[in-house]
Formats: structure tokens, C-alpha cells, sequence
């Protein structure tokens, strides 16, 4: 059978292919996503909606929305389903979909990314502080025109009025990248990269740095790359992808609720800034030592089981179907 023929690939032309795919994936679903659109929003609106500027508009911006619905199914979706029949011939097993865990994992694991925040925000704070020498200030400056530029997008994106907005909203922001980024960095790539360097460690980390390098804002790179290793170390530690996207999708879901609060008025925007301020030092630390604390008991989980009778194991690793 052809697709056998993919099993035995070195790491290396592993990570090459999975690149082929993700391309020619995401080329296929925007050019067929094109195709599709062109009755619904007209040829004029398309091309307005990808020119500079074009995002003012109401139609223009509801076919970003729907161009970044597709990039984020056919770049990250996708792939990993593709990659994972033909690396091992199972999907299930090689993204590590097929398995569950107990439920007071998922729970901490969700705790983790609300009690993370303010570290997190520490962690942004420093990195906006970033500068560079005078020699590589056309750098520094291209650098920040991306930031500003992907800011202003995901501010225009967020800006909703009203519920059924909000949710498409966490649909696009927190369901399809929580589910498609996890599958794609933490099960093909961090998987890929763990047999290269045959250290889960190694794996995990630079995982994490292409997750964060990938979003190409640069001023938020090191709180992202965190939060992308605590993602790796939550699929290590629990063995089911499951746990991951979850905490993905609670860390994607909080941005997108708190925007849509704070541009109601209902809360205050100063919880932007817990943990930025050096006054507020000490709540970043705290943040970060109860974080440390409930992936702790999350290790220790995963080193119980290791002492168990494999059929106990196989009995409390449910299957999914």
C-alpha cells in the first residue's frame, strides 16, 4: 500500500513533507474558498477586502473573518489528519486524539491558564521592552509596523456588537486554533522534533518556538512561547491531546470574552495590566508559582500512572471514539 511507504521517514524529510502539506493544503482551501465566495460577497469586494485598507468595510471585513476561517482549516486543521494516516496509518493514535484522562486534569489544566494571566502579562511586558541597535533599526521598525498592523487586525476582528458576533468570534479565535494548532505544533511537529533530538524537552521547546514565531508578532513572542510549552508539557504529562486544546481554547477564549467586556464597559480595561506594573510584581510571581504548583500535580499524575499495572492504566485511559 502507497501510504506505508511514508512510515519509515527520517525526522528531518518528516518535517519537510508536513510543510509540503500544510502548503498545499491551505493553497487548496483558499483558492476552492475563493471560488465559493465570489457569488456571495462579488469580485469587487474581494479584491478591495485584500488591499490595504479594504478591512474598513462591514463586507470587507466579514470576508476576512471567513478567509481566516479557511487559512486556519486548511494551514492547521487539515494537515495533521493527512500526516497522521500516512507517519503511522492511525490518526488517532499519532495525534493522541483516541485517549481521554481523568477529568480533574482537564481541570487543572484550565486553572492553570486563568491563574497563568498574570505571569503571562509580566512576560509581555518585558518583551514590548525590546530593543534593538542602531544598526538594525529598519528592523526593529519593520518589526513594530507588523506588531501595530496585527494588533489593529485582531481589534477589528473582536469588535462585535452583539452575541451571535462573539460567538462566531470564539469560533474563529479559540475553537478552530485551539484544535488545529494544537494538532499541528504539539502532535505532528513536537512529535517530529522529540524523535530528532530524542529528548521530549528538546521537542517541546523548539515546538514552542516555531508556534510562536509562526503568529509573526514579535513583541509578544516570549509569552507565547511559554504558554506553547506549557501546551507540550500538558499533552507529555497527561497523553491525550484532549488536555492541550483545552487549556488552548480557555487561554484563546478569556482574550476574546475580555475584549468583547471591556469594549461593553463592563469591566474595568485595567485587567490588561495585572501583573505589568512593578508594583504588581508580586502577583506575577504568585501567578506563576500556583501555575507551577497545579502543573506539579499534574507531573505527579503522570508518574502515579507509571507505577501502575498496565491494565489499570489501559482501564482509566479510556478510549474515544
Amino acid at each position: 500500500m502507497t501510504t506505508t511507504a511514508f512510515r519509515g521517514m527520517k525526522p528531518f524529510p518528516q518535517l519537510m513533507f508536513a510543510l509540503f502539506v500544510m502548503v498545499a493544503s491551505v493553497l487548496a482551501f483558499i483558492v476552492l474558498g475563493m471560488l465559493v465566495a465570489v457569488p456571495f460577497f462579488g469580485m469587487t469586494n474581494l479584491m478591495t477586502s485584500l488591499s490595504p485598507g479594504g478591512v474598513d468595510s462591514p463586507e470587507s471585513l466579514n470576508f476576512l473573518k471567513y478567509f481566516q476561517v479557511l487559512q486556519s482549516i486548511g494551514l492547521f486543521v487539515v494537515p495533521p489528519f493527512i500526516l497522521g494516516l500516512l507517519f503511522h496509518g492511525n490518526m488517532g493514535e499519532y495525534l493522541q486524539i483516541n485517549r481521554s484522562t481523568k477529568g480533574s486534569s482537564y481541570l487543572l489544566a484550565a486553572l492553570c491558564l486563568l491563574l497563568v494571566i498574570p505571569f503571562i502579562n509580566f512576560l509581555g511586558a518585558i518583551n514590548s521592552q525590546m530593543k534593538f541597535p542602531e544598526s538594525l533599526s529598519g528592523i526593529e521598525n519593520w518589526m513594530r509596523t507588523m506588531e501595530d498592523a496585527a494588533q489593529t487586525m485582531v481589534e477589528k476582528f473582536l469588535k462585535v456588537e452583539h452575541i451571535p458576533g462573539l460567538m462566531f468570534n470564539i469560533f474563529m479565535v479559540a475553537i478552530l486554533p485551539a484544535l488545529g494548532e494544537e494538532l499541528m505544533f504539539r502532535g505532528v511537529i513536537q512529535r517530529i522534533f522529540s524523535t530528532w533530538t530524542r529528548n521530549s524537552h528538546w521537542g517541546i521547546w523548539i515546538a514552542a518556538f516555531l508556534f510562536s514565531a509562526m503568529h509573526l508578532q514579535f513583541y509578544g513572542f516570549l509569552p507565547r512561547m511559554v504558554l506553547g510549552a506549557m501546551f507540550g508539557y500538558l499533552l507529555v504529562w497527561t497523553g491525550t491531546m484532549w488536555v492541550p486544546i483545552l487549556a488552548h481554547f480557555v487561554n484563546n477564549t478569556m482574550g476574546v470574552l475580555g475584549y468583547y467586556l471591556i469594549d461593553k464597559g463592563i469591566i474595568s480595561k485595567d485587567i490588561e495590566d495585572w501583573g505589568t506594573t512593578p508594583e504588581q510584581f508580586p502577583l506575577a510571581v504568585f501567578s506563576l508559582l500556583l501555575t507551577g504548583l497545579l502543573l506539579f500535580l499534574i507531573y505527579r499524575r503522570k508518574q502515579d500512572k507509571t507505577k501502575m499495572p498496565m491494565n489499570q492504566i489501559d482501564s482509566q485511559a479510556s478510549r474515544i471514539d
